[in-house]
């Protein structure tokens, strides 16, 4: 454990940091699960809105530095093909 104040005060804003990230990470994996969810019961209505929810969360996420933002708009464009493919069919 830290012994100077001003790193006691930087190891307390880490941990709060770090459980805000775990927190949007969280968000991010959940909207992306209810997209791949709403495609697997091929409902198109339901993938186009929780596909737009996600497509905002993952921005978020990525512009917030928590995830990169590469790996936001792979994810992205995954799910933008999944949810084409029932509206399509």
């Amino acid at each position: 454990m830290a012994n100077h104040k001003s790193a006691l005060k930087r190891h307390k804003q880490s941990l709060k940091k770090a459980a805000r990230n775990r927190a949007a990470r969280t968000r991010a994996k959940n909207a992306v699960k209810a997209v791949r969810l709403a495609v697997l019961a091929k409902d198109p209505e339901k993938a186009a809105a929780a596909f737009a929810n996600a497509t905002s969360i993952l921005d978020k996420t990525a512009g917030k530095g928590v995830i990169h933002w590469k790996n936001a708009a792979r994810k992205i464009s995954r799910l933008a093909k999944a949810v084409k493919t029932i509206e399509q069919a």
